[in-house]
């Protein structure tokens, strides 16, 4: 034994020496799942997932490929046990202690939920294998079996009996579905047959057994799906393997110190997984613990050989046979054997060569089996099939057939045999797929499918052996047949009429009195190879016989049939019930049928026996199979042309139906549309009548609820005014505020301004003062120093020129900038102008306080006319005073001209005086002239003392001009800003 620590290992070889099923086998570590797992399920639709019941009572399925979890499906409120894949991988049933729930996999939704009692209880819920049934199974031993589909009850297992009832905690059904075992804590077993729904079998375990926890049933590859060996794991660890017919324990695995916890069998049952008590996983291989598993039967007729009291060599072959029963022809059904140690003869010189079979067969032996038992045991049917038929089994050539597809003759095989299984219907499409790829007059031979369906059926998990078996059956058992196609074989049916009228000439003669040919009392038998009159178990019964003896026992099968049917035959008089009697079962006793087909082969005549006739037994060859030509090839030919053509214009007739019942179609639709349409129309016509009225009831009350809404709307309006005119005295208050806080505003900046002017005017007048006291100094000044020192005179007169010349300059810059504020004030009345027809909804409420502000600029234009008057008079007075000051100085000068000149006169004699006169004269002219032409910019000029009062009266006659000009001005565009509103208005 093998041994091999996981650890912490991800991945890694599970053989590491043989055997080993392949290089890439081995375990990987799909998932951490942090948490216990409860149940596990494998073959879903998709092969890589798999799902896992976690102890937080989630299930969640993962894929081995990418390892990463596909779906996580809740719903549980306690424990999954149990999980159940349906045998096409879609459904899925999860099983708990209260629930049991229904999932589809390939949304990993849940469609149902089974709830119960809570004093019930659930054992397990499941689905039968290979079928669309749900078992069941509840604490109080009650069974039931539910449609997949609608989930209907369709039936109920009756009580066990009251002597040996058990509560059932583990059950197991086999691959076929038929056979259900129960166990629990009792050392009984209960085997029910689930289509005769009732307890068929009980079977006692030894005595060291008194708990069940596990069953399971160990597959076999040759008994298609009827398990014969069903595993028991008891309470002491042990997992014992008995056979469920014979009752016999074949092996154990397990013991007592190292105990199994749980244990599985894989699907092919060649491996056995038990988890044992100390955490291990052992793995068993089947087929090294026992040697009676996937062998075929010992012939049970040996001779006998009486028992050497020294020790048995190794070399000796040994088997233990239990009580058992002998089916005998003529003698009771039923005898005892003892249990005897039989030792096998290996001589075999009796045998010849051409019996013996592979795997150690003989066909001898078997004839001799079959004849004392009837037929060969159910387990190793197959096997002994496979042996008689010499099956090739070459895997290359069927799937080079396979690979062609399926044939175009059995594309719509379903529409012509309906059947149920859609597994079923897909093997028999393959296989006779197969066997019209392998020879063209199979795809032409419409009784194929009646031929082969009984074989597909039963090795429908083996398509290869499937078409060898009936490749092998038309070579040897259905020799000549296409001799004659596509007609009945008229040369096989010619030697069972002959072989019929040697034998029951009375039947025959009723045959031909009612025009009844073997056309129709042989031909349906052979077509069906019997299918149709016969049960599965009668016909696997025949077929026996059939594969273990000559082509002709076929034919002869036909011949016996009739004869031991003759009684019901010769009563029959219709054609119809000819037919109806050789295609449906008949109250016929298959075993008197094979002892009556094995004497018409032993009393036949010679010269009419098929045996004549037919060539013994050919199996297929080994690699390749054997070229199929034993048929008219121009006829197949020409039906498969004829069959093409035919096919063609049926093509062509079905698309040109197709095209018609479109076009009818579209018709039927358009007159159902139009017809639909002038019925719309129709209720369209009473809905408008239906709504007119309604409009109209509608506008009763709409003129009703107008009236009120006018009403409300009065109502909301006057509030409307009310809250409009509140709002407005609030708005026009806090304008008037506004325009109050302005005016405050402005009447500070005017009293601020008119402070500033009185403080100008003030300093104005005190630097007038000041300039009057400095003249009063200075005409003192000048009136004594005058006569002492004249240049410091002239020195005088030009600083107080200049000091005028500043003053005149600065009332000149004063008068620039008045002259700028008109302007100024000319753009700002344009721009609010422009603003206020931009602003024409407030010009009104502006325009009061306009006024009023201009209000207050004429009145401080009145204050600023006064203050100029007051400053004009000042300037008058002290005008005035240098006018005096000034003729003073004149009369001064004019003394001192004349006594300049009389000084001149006394001093022309001095031309340098003279000549200095002269210059002082000239300079004093052109200073005047220039005096004078600035004069004509500057309000004084150094020119004459009347000349210069001229000028000043004019400027002040100007400034005065000017100022009433801008008053004006002003009063205009202040009746202008009044009108403009009421312009817009209008």
């Amino acid at each position: 034994m093998q041994s091999t620590n996981l650890g912490n290992k991800e991945s890694g070889k599970l053989w590491h020496r043989k055997p080993c099923p392949a290089a890439r086998d081995g375990f990987n570590l799909v998932q951490r799942t942090a948490q216990a797992c409860t149940a596990l399920a494998f073959n879903l639709r998709r092969k890589s997932e798999f799902l896992v019941a976690l102890a937080d009572y989630s299930i969640k399925c993962f894929d081995t490929v990418t390892k990463e979890l596909i779906s996580w499906m809740r719903g549980h409120e306690s424990s999954v046990f149990s999980i159940s894949v349906h045998a096409s991988g879609k459904y899925a049933i999860t099983t708990s202690s209260d629930t049991a729930q229904l999932w589809d996999l390939d949304t990993f939704q849940r469609k149902r939920k089974l709830n119960i009692l809570q004093s019930v209880g659930i054992q397990k819920v499941f689905f039968l294998p290979l079928s669309n049934t749900i078992l069941s199974c509840f604490r109080d031993n009650s069974i039931f079996a539910w449609e997949c589909d609608t989930l209907s009850c369709r039936y109920q297992l009756p009580a066990p009996p009251e002597s040996s009832s058990i509560l059932y905690k583990v059950f197991a059904v086999t691959r076929d579905g038929r056979i259900l075992a129960a166990g629990g804590k009792s050392n009984h077993l209960h085997l029910w047959c689930l289509e005769a729904k009732q307890l068929f079998r009980i079977i006692q375990m030894p005595t060291k057994v008194r708990a069940i926890r596990h069953l399971e049933f160990l597959p076999d590859s040759f008994d298609a799906g009827s398990n014969q060996v069903l595993g028991v794991l008891s309470q002491d660890g042990i997992m014992r393997f008995v056979n469920i017919q014979t009752c016999k324990l074949l092996f154990e695995i397990g013991s007592l110190d190292e105990g199994i916890s749980s244990s599985v069998i894989s699907p092919h049952g060649r491996y056995i997984a038990s988890i044992m008590e100390n955490g291990s996983l052992n793995i068993y291989s089947v087929q090294a613990l026992t040697q009676e598993i996937n062998k075929p039967p010992p012939p049970l007729v040996k001779v006998i050989e009486d028992l050497p009291k020294s020790k048995l060599n190794s070399g000796d072959l040994k088997m233990k046979v239990t009580t058992g029963r002998v089916q005998r022809p003529a003698k009771s059904r039923e005898n005892r054997i003892q249990t005897r140690i039989l030792k096998q003869d290996l001589a075999g010189s009796f045998e010849n060569k051409e019996n013996e079979l592979s795997d150690g067969l003989n066909k001898k032996r078997l004839q001799i089996l079959l004849k004392g038992y009837g037929e060969y045991p159910t387990k190793y049917r197959m096997f002994i099939w496979r042996s008689l038929l010499q099956l090739p089994e070459n895997h290359t050539a069927f799937s080079s057939l396979e690979d062609k597809g399926v044939h175009v003759a059995f594309l719509n095989l379903q529409k012509k045999y309906p059947i149920k299984s859609r597994k079923l219907l897909r093997v028999l499409q393959r296989t006779l797929s197969a066997l019209a790829h392998w020879s063209a007059i199979f795809s032409e031979t419409p009784y194929l499918p009646l031929l082969a369906f009984p074989f597909v059926k039963l090795f429908q998990n083996n398509q290869l052996i499937c078409f060898e078996v009936v490749a092998t059956l038309i070579i040897n058992w259905c020799q000549h047949w296409f001799e004659y196609f596509p007609n009945p074989p008229i040369n096989i049916l010619s030697m069972i009429e002959n072989v019929l009228a040697f034998h029951d000439k009375e039947l025959l003669q009723h045959f031909i009195d009612h025009d009844i040919t073997s056309q129709l009392y042989a031909w349906p038998l052979l077509e069906t190879i019997f299918s149709e009159v016969l049960t599965r178990e009668e016909w696997l019964k025949l077929f026996d016989n059939v594969f273990s003896n000559h082509p002709s026992f076929l034919l002869m099968t036909v011949v016996a049939y009739n004869i031991c049917s003759r009684a019901p035959l010769l009563n029959c008089s219709l054609k119809d019930d000819f037919e109806y009697f050789f295609h449906h079962r008949n109250n016929l006793d298959i075993s008197v049928v094979i002892r009556e087909v094995y004497h018409l082969m032993d009393t036949t005549p010679t010269d009419i026996h098929p045996n004549s006739m037919l060539h013994v037994f050919v199996a297929l060859t080994k690699g390749q199979y054997p070229v199929f030509n034993q048929y008219p090839k121009f006829i197949v030919d020409y039906q498969t042309q004829e069959r093409e053509r035919i096919r063609n214009d049926e093509l062509d007739y079905l698309r040109e139906r197709q095209m018609v019942e479109d076009m009818q179609a579209e018709v039927d639709q358009q007159r159902v549309e139009d017809e639909a349409w002038y019925q719309k129309q129709e209720l369209l016509r009473k809905a408008e009548e239906t709504r007119r009225e309604l409009l109209l009831q509608e506008e009763e009350k709409m003129v009703q609820q107008r009236q009120r809404l006018a009403s409300v709307k009065r109502e909301l309006k006057v509030k409307e005014m009310h809250l409009q005119d509140a709002t407005r005295r609030r708005f026009l208050k806090l304008q008037q505020d506004q325009r109050e806080m302005e005016l405050r505003r402005m009447d500070d900046e005017l009293e601020r301004k008119v402070y500033m002017r009185d403080r100008e005017i003030a300093t104005t007048t005190k630097d007038l003062e000041m300039r009057h006291l400095e003249l009063e100094s200075q005409k003192r000044l000048y009136e004594k120093n005058l006569i002492r020192n004249q240049e410091a005179v002239a020195k005088e007169m030009r600083e107080d020129a200049d000091a005028f010349r500043r003053k005149v300059d600065l009332e000149e810059h004063m008068f620039h900038k008045l002259i700028e504020t008109d302007q100024t004030q000319n753009q700002k009345t344009q721009k609010l102008i422009e603003e206020d027809l931009a602003k024409a909804e407030q010009a009104c409420l502006n325009a009061d306080w306009r006024i009023q502000a201009l209000h207050k600029q004429r009145c401080d234009d009145l204050q600023r006319n006064e203050c100029y008057h007051e400053v004009a008079r000042l300037l008058r007075e002290n005008r005035r005073k240098e006018t005096e000051v000034l003729n003073a100085m004149t009369g001064e000068e004019a003394k001192k001209w004349e006594e300049a000149k009389e000084k001149d006169f006394h001093l022309k004699s001095e031309k340098k005086a003279s000549a200095l006169a002269d210059a002082s004269r000239r300079w004093f002219l052109e200073k005047e002239i220039n005096d004078a032409l600035e004069d004509a910019e500057h309000p004084y000029s150094k020119v004459s003392l009347n000349q210069r009062r001229i000028q000043w009266d004019t400027t002040e006659r100007d400034l005065m001009e000017r100022v009433r000009n801008l008053r004006q001005r002003l009063a205009a565009q202040a009746r202008n800003r009044c009108q403009m509103p009421h312009l817009l208005a209008t």
